[in-house]
C-alpha cells in the first residue's frame, strides 16, 4: 500500500483517531531511570555504544539528532493501521506532509506547514548537564528551529525519584559574562563549575515548569513530560555530569563551524535577561489550571486541568476520567495523547495502559485525534469500577480554547 492509502485507512478504521506506535531515543550521556515502561532488558536496544534508552517521543514528526549513527526514523512517530490482519504503518511526518489539513486542520497547516511541536517523556537516573536551547535569531544560523518548552512531573511514573530531583534553572543574578566565559575556557579540565553560578530549586510531583529558548537548565531526576517546539536544537555547558565528561562536540553541536571556539559568541546564545531573572520562580514555575470549575467537570465524570498553559507554541492537560463514567471530550485543536492509568474505550478505539512494554512492540497507549475529530467531541469509556483514566493531551501553538 501506498502512503496516501494507508492514511486513508488508519483514519476511516480510527474514524480520525490515529493510534501511534512507541517511538524510543537513547542518549549517550545518560542513564535511564527505569521509569517509562519499557522492558528491563530493552533500555539498550540500540547498542550499549549509543546509550541508554531515557527518553519516548509522542506525537513526533522531528527527527532525533543523535550524531552519525542516527537512526533514519529516530524519534519519528508511526501511525498503525490494521489491514485484512496485517499491520501496516506510516510515518506521522509523511501522512501530515500529505494530508495535513485531515491531520491538523487548515489553520495549523496555512500557519505552520505541519506539525510543530511533540511531547515526550524524558526519564534520567541523574540530572542532565546544564544546557540551553537556541533562540530563533541562533538556531536560524545553521537552519534549525529554537526550542522552548515546557516540564510536568506526573506522579503515575515517579514511583523513585531517581538520585537528584532538582533541577538548576538560570544563572545567580549578578553572574557576569565574563564569569560564564572562564568555566568555558576551564571546559577540559574536569568539572568547568558552571553550576556553581545558577541555582537549584527542588522537584514537586504535580507541577511544572516553562522553559523558554536561550535559558540553562540541568534538568533533574523526575521523570518528565515535555511538551516542546518540533526542534532537536541544543548546547551543552557543563563539561562533567554524574562524574562523566561532556564532550565539546555537545556545546558547539548547534554552532555555526567559524564560532564553535568563540566563546564569546557562544557565551551571547544566552537570553542574559530571562536567565539573571530575580524572580525567576515567579515567572516560569507552574501550577496546573483547571479548564472549568471542579465541582462542574466531576459531576460530568471528567476533570481537566492546564498543566501548559501559557506558552504560544504549544499546550497541554492532564485529563481524567472517573470510574464508570462515559464522556465526551470537546476540543478546538488536535492533540496527540498518552494514557497514565487505566483502561477503556477512545471512540472505537480500545486502549489501555501498558505495565511493561518490550522494544518494537506496539501498545495502545499512545493516539492522535484530528483536529475534525476533536472538534465533534471524542467519547472516553471508562468500565472499570474503581480505576480512572489519566491521559496526557499535547495540542499545538494558539490553541484556540486557551482562549475560551
Amino acid at each position: 500500500m501506498n502512503v496516501e492509502s494507508i492514511v486513508d485507512l488508519a483514519l476511516n478504521q480510527g474514524a480520525g483517531i490515529l493510534r501511534l506506535a512507541p517511538a524510543w531515543v537513547p542518549r549517550v550521556m545518560c542513564v535511564p531511570g527505569r521509569r517509562i515502561k519499557l522492558h528491563p532488558d530493552d533500555y539498550y536496544a540500540f547498542g550499549a555504544h549509543r546509550g541508554g534508552i531515557d527518553e519516548r517521543w509522542l506525537s513526533s514528526t522531528t527527527q532525533a539528532d543523535n550524531g552519525p549513527e542516527t537512526l533514519p526514523d529516530e524519534g519519528l512517530s508511526y501511525i498503525v493501521a490494521q489491514d485484512g490482519g496485517q499491520t501496516q504503518k506510516v510515518l506521522l511526518r509523511n501522512a501530515i506532509a500529505l494530508c495535513g489539513e485531515s491531520i491538523i486542520g487548515e489553520r495549523l497547516m496555512s500557519a505552520q506547514g505541519g506539525w510543530p511541536m511533540y511531547s515526550k517523556f524524558f526519564d534520567n537516573m541523574g540530572a542532565l548537564p546544564h544546557h540551553m536551547h537556541q533562540m530563533a535569531k541562533d538556531a536560524a544560523r545553521v537552519s534549525r528551529t529554537a526550542k522552548p518548552e515546557a516540564y510536568y512531573f506526573p506522579a503515575h511514573l515517579n514511583n523513585h525519584t531517581g538520585k537528584f530531583p532538582y533541577t538548576f534553572f538560570g544563572l545567580r543574578p549578578g553572574t557576569t559574562r565574563e564569569e560564564v566565559i572562564a568555566c568555558l575556557q576551564n571546559w577540559d579540565q574536569g568539572d568547568n563549575e558552571i553550576l556553581n553560578l545558577s541555582v537549584a530549586y527542588k522537584l514537586e510531583l504535580g507541577t511544572g515548569w516553562d522553559v523558554p529558548a536561550g535559558v540553562l537548565h540541568a534538568p533533574g531526576s523526575l521523570c518528565t513530560y515535555e511538551p516542546q517546539v518540533a526542534s532537536d536544537v541544543f548546547a551543552m555547558f557543563q563539561s562533567l555530569a554524574n562524574d562523566g565528561p561532556i564532550g565539546w562536540d555537545l556545546l558547539v553541536k548547534d554552532v555555526p563551524e567559524e564560532h564553535q571556539q568563540d566563546l564569546e559568541y557562544i557565551a551571547d546564545m544566552l537570553d542574559w535577561d530571562a536567565n539573571l531573572d530575580p524572580d525567576f520562580h515567579k515567572h516560569h514555575f507552574r501550577l496546573p489550571r483547571p479548564v472549568l470549575p471542579v465541582d462542574e467537570m466531576t459531576s460530568q465524570g471528567y476533570v481537566d486541568m492546564w498543566i501548559t498553559y501559557d506558552s504560544p507554541h504549544f499546550s497541554a492537560k492532564e485529563t481524567t476520567i472517573l470510574p464508570g463514567r462515559r464522556v465526551t471530550l470537546v476540543d478546538q485543536a488536535c492533540y496527540g495523547l498518552i494514557l497514565l492509568q487505566g483502561h477503556g474505550t477512545l471512540n472505537n478505539w480500545s486502549i489501555e495502559t501498558p505495565s511493561l512494554i518490550r522494544f518494537g512492540q506496539l501498545t495502545s497507549d499512545e493516539f492522535f485525534v484530528t483536529e475534525e475529530s476533536a472538534r465533534r467531541g471524542v467519547v472516553v469509556s471508562n468500565p472499570s469500577e474503581t480505576d480512572p483514566i489519566v491521559m496526557l493531551r499535547h495540542s499545538g501553538p494558539a490553541n484556540p480554547d486557551l482562549a475560551s
